[in-house]
């Protein structure tokens, strides 16, 4: 909002009522409009509605997405109106997991191997197939909430009748059990320009799941996994149909075969500040960089900055037992950015070494379970 801002845009913030005391860049902000909430949900015709009541008087030249629950809700919206961008049809392979990996089954990118909870006769096939354990998730949920292990096929039917007549909205999975990467990248006409590739330290699930300190870090350029996903990233995003924006894709490097596997991807930023991870390690804000590609000209080319920097970055969060943790102990001079959150502690490092990078997220790790870390229980629904 604050680069579309910069660039000389009118911005509009349409959110949810309950976030009304949000710190929003109120300064980079024309005007917002809030939205009456039952619960988690929001009730599109009324939004619609109130959108057409707002293009009265003014025109919209762009809808954004600014996470992934909005991004059905933005393509519902650009549907309606007949705004350019991203449509209903195609927003589900980003944020629908049993759409996405079908789509990109069929455009030859391995996945693990899945399946819809329609059938039940479909769901024994394919467990008697498919060696366990196995994972139940949500297909359009965000990060690892409501994600559930299934270690035998006895136990899913009792998690299915729980769901009652919301089992439809999930896809079974094979666990692969790996390393997790994520790559986050920039795209225009079509085509891949920026990306770089990360790996977590802790795959997210565990993070979620089982209480630990969330750790990323840049891999290696020029290494062999950074090429191989670099170009399954490509295809991934060309094969589901990405035309223009930012996008988080993740993928599994199985232990079982070494072979890299697709998992996810979306139609926006990452989340748990990686955007600033990105940025100390490329000196580029894919936030600005998406603003610039939404609202240059029609018929004017996006151009990437000048100069992309190579450095390793890394980051290291946790929620934190203090409402307001003091990471001034932590005083390397490789820290180049610190969380203000209320009871969350982070810090991202820099460096031109990834030696360096890794050292220091391993020895903060340690330091963190002991000066401030906690836990909750994973949230069973997600909150929009």
């Amino acid at each position: 909002m604050r680069a579309a801002k910069a660039l000389g845009c009118t911005v509009l913030l349409v959110t949810g009522k309950k976030l009304e005391n949000k710190e929003w860049p109120r300064e980079s902000i024309d005007e917002i409009f809030y939205v009456p909430q039952d619960h988690d949900d929001w009730h599109m015709d009324e939004v619609v509605r109130g959108l057409a009541h707002v293009l009265r008087s003014r025109k919209i030249d762009r809808i954004v997405a600014l996470d992934d629950y909005d991004v059905e809700k933005a393509a519902y919206l650009r549907e309606e109106f007949r705004i350019p961008g991203m449509g209903q049809t195609r927003a589900r392979y980003f944020r629908d997991k049993l759409a996405m990996r079908i789509q990109a089954e069929e455009e030859g990118i391995p996945v693990p191997p899945f399946t819809a909870t329609f059938n039940y006769d479909d769901l024994r096939s394919y467990m008697a197939r498919t060696e366990g354990p196995w994972v139940l998730k949500p297909r359009s949920a965000a990060s690892a909430i409501g994600i559930k292990k299934i270690n035998h096929i006895n136990d899913l039917w009792p998690v299915l009748e729980k769901l009652g007549d919301k089992q439809y909205s999930y896809v079974l999975e094979k666990f692969v059990p790996g390393d997790v990467f994520h790559v986050d990248s920039l795209i225009d006409n079509d085509e891949v320009l920026f990306a770089r590739v990360s790996k977590y330290m802790n795959p997210p699930m565990e993070v979620a799941h089982e209480g630990r300190v969330f750790r990323s870090h840049t891999m290696e350029f020029g290494s062999r996994d950074e090429k191989e996903l670099l170009k399954l990233n490509k295809k991934v995003l060309k094969g589901l149909g990405l035309k223009r924006g930012a996008s988080h894709t993740e993928f599994i490097k199985a232990h079982s075969d070494g072979k890299f596997y697709f998992l996810e991807t979306s139609a926006r930023v990452g989340g748990a500040n990686l955007v600033e991870m990105v940025e100390a390690s490329a000196g580029l804000n894919l936030w600005t960089e998406w603003a610039k590609i939404e609202t240059r000209r029609k018929g004017e080319a996006y151009e990437l900055p000048s100069q992309i920097e190579q450095n390793y970055s890394g980051i290291i969060v946790s929620l934190a037992k203090q409402q307001w943790p003091d990471t001034s102990a932590y005083n390397d001079p490789e820290i180049v950015w610190r969380m203000n959150m209320e009871n969350h502690v982070g810090l991202i490092v820099k460096s031109s070494k990834q030696s360096r990078v890794l050292e220091l997220l391993e020895s903060y790790a340690q330091r963190y379970y002991r000066d401030f870390f906690t836990a909750i229980p994973m949230a069973e629904k997600p909150s929009n």
